[in-house]
């Protein structure tokens, strides 16, 4: 336990110092966006750095939730179940963050803060399936029945999740894709040169790094806490 608690509070120190990093590039050094219209979209372009990076985390966190509740259904062990809903809790906390920074970064790019366009669309959509999930869970008072329940739940709405990053690619729309082909009608879209793109894969890393921070804490507080809820119910006897 010693050990693992070590490397931990080294991963965690290595995270914080990342993020730190991360965040005095993207405000001391990344340059502007010099093909925006307005010095304001050049400005929060830098939103870019924190958006993609916490959908990246929400769609990782999703998928490995899909792996374990898949894990779930083969095993039957409590373990699969813990880390499925440890990921899509912090999935969907980065993907609100994602929606949050999508329309500040939309207000002065497309002049709303929220269009119906396929991209946006197809987010909310996913958002609202992994809500679901979480109240599916909380509904079910039977623990084999609800962890089942959950994992196959689980398993189907991370379909959201490649509809939601290839919607930009597929259908006209104005929201860029700013790695890779973009649609004809995308607004506001850049082009990442050097320096910005390799200030994004810093950022990349520390999300990512902080996402696995915060999965092992979860999964360790919520086997805690099904301990004491175990003890609990062995009282009462």
């Amino acid at each position: 336990m010693f050990n693992q608690n070590r490397w931990l509070y080294v991963l965690t120190g290595m995270t914080a110092v990342c993020m730190l990093v991360s965040i005095v590039l993207v405000f001391l050094v990344a340059p502007d966006a010099v093909n925006l219209a307005t010095e304001t979209e050049r400005l929060v372009q830098r939103i870019f750095y924190f958006h993609v990076p916490g959908w990246w985390v929400g769609f990782l966190a999703f998928f490995v939730a899909a792996v374990a509740g898949l894990g779930y259904l083969v095993a039957g062990d409590d373990g699969w179940d813990m880390v499925e809903l440890a990921s899509v809790e912090i999935g969907l906390t980065f993907t609100t963050i994602g929606l949050i920074t999508g329309s500040l970064w939309a207000k002065p790019t497309w002049n709303t803060w929220w269009t119906w366009e396929p991209r946006l669309t197809t987010a909310a959509v996913g958002w609202l399936l992994y809500v679901a999930y979480l109240t599916v869970r909380s509904g079910i008072d039977n623990r084999r029945r609800r962890q089942r329940l959950a994992a196959v739940f689980c398993i189907v709405a991370f379909v959201s999740v490649p509809v939601n990053f290839l919607a930009i690619r597929w259908w006209r729309t104005i929201h860029p894709a700013v790695i890779g082909v973009s649609s004809t009608g995308a607004v506001g879209g850049f082009t990442a040169g050097p320096t910005m793109l390799w200030i994004f894969l810093v950022c990349l890393l520390a999300f990512t790094m902080l996402y696995v921070v915060l999965l092992i804490v979860r999964v360790r507080g919520e086997r805690l806490s099904r301990r004491m809820e175990n003890l609990r119910h062995q009282l009462m006897r």
